[in-house]
């Protein structure tokens, strides 16, 4: 079995018009998993077989059309129906892909908004005598995520310091083991 048929086999990322950048990296990684990103990030055009082509030249021609055709095949399945039928008069992959982007990403001043919402629900996190200490972590790890993924540097120091300073009390030997033990920057 080769690599790109049982690829295929993964689950294509769906965007219903909620999450457009994690849906975007997904979708990214998925083409370039298929060898089809180029064609997206590139937008190359394909110039017509001369008189007389060689094999070479029939091969490579075909390919990358078929590429082309690939990746827009995948953007197409790869988003609702209500998003397809806005994108579904885009002549390629390219232009799919620009105007997603454009359409959901948001401008600079909406994803600095965005930012400033997610870094005030990390600063609002308080462990919760029901979570688990991994759990605790793995949320404030999301939020600390979406925040990367809008453009913006945050640094795992910055998580560790968030943990340790609003863990639960009955944690409190364990927060002072570490401390004493690790280089907690």
């Amino acid at each position: 079995m080769d690599v790109e048929s049982s690829f295929s086999h993964v689950a294509l990322p769906i965007f219903d018009g909620e999450n457009y950048d994690l849906w975007a990296v997904r979708m990214e990684s998925y083409l370039e998993a298929l060898d089809l990103w180029e064609a997206v990030e590139e937008d190359y055009e394909i110039d017509p077989l001369p008189n007389n082509p060689t094999v070479a030249q029939m091969k490579n021609h075909k390919e990358r059309k078929t590429k082309k055709a690939k990746a827009k095949a995948c953007l197409f399945a790869g988003v609702s129906k209500t998003i397809f039928t806005r994108i579904m008069t885009l002549q390629t992959a390219s232009e799919i892909w620009n105007y997603l982007k454009e359409e959901y990403a948001g401008d600079a001043r909406i994803r600095s908004m965005q930012v400033l919402n997610l870094i005030r629900e990390f600063e609002l996190q308080r462990m919760k005598e029901s979570e688990t200490v991994k759990q605790y972590a793995d949320k404030l790890l999301g939020i600390a995520n979406k925040v990367r993924l809008l453009g913006t540097e945050f640094p795992d120091s910055r998580i560790v310091q968030k943990i340790l300073v609003t863990m639960l009390e009955k944690y409190e030997a364990s927060i002072a083991s570490l401390e004493n033990t690790k280089d907690l920057s």
